[in-house]
């Protein structure tokens, strides 16, 4: 198992908790598995936690690229009354 600084243990976890990081991104930007994210959540968290993180990714389509059944654009929330920055109408004050 490779070695990991508290910083990148830290967004590790981080990533594994976010719904939409898939596992394949972690693998990414870590070069570490899934079975390697999940061990390294079991080492890290009280069992509780690691218990209640597992029942919430297990089988979870957004966690697994392969799974979805949208495109990555689509996966992200935009509220339909937001404008792209550059379309901003409100002028800027001085």
């Amino acid at each position: 198992m490779k070695e990991f600084t508290d910083r990148q243990l830290d967004r590790i976890i981080e990533m594994a908790w976010e719904d939409r990081t898939t596992f394949d991104a972690i693998q990414f930007q870590f070069g570490i598995s899934e079975r390697e994210v999940i061990d390294i959540m079991r080492r890290e968290m009280k069992p509780s936690s690691f218990r209640m993180w597992r029942a919430r990714v297990q089988g979870r389509s957004t966690k697994h690229a392969a799974k979805r059944n949208y495109g990555i654009d689509d996966a992200r929330f935009k509220c339909s009354r937001q404008k792209q920055i550059t379309h901003n109408k409100i002028s800027k004050r001085r």
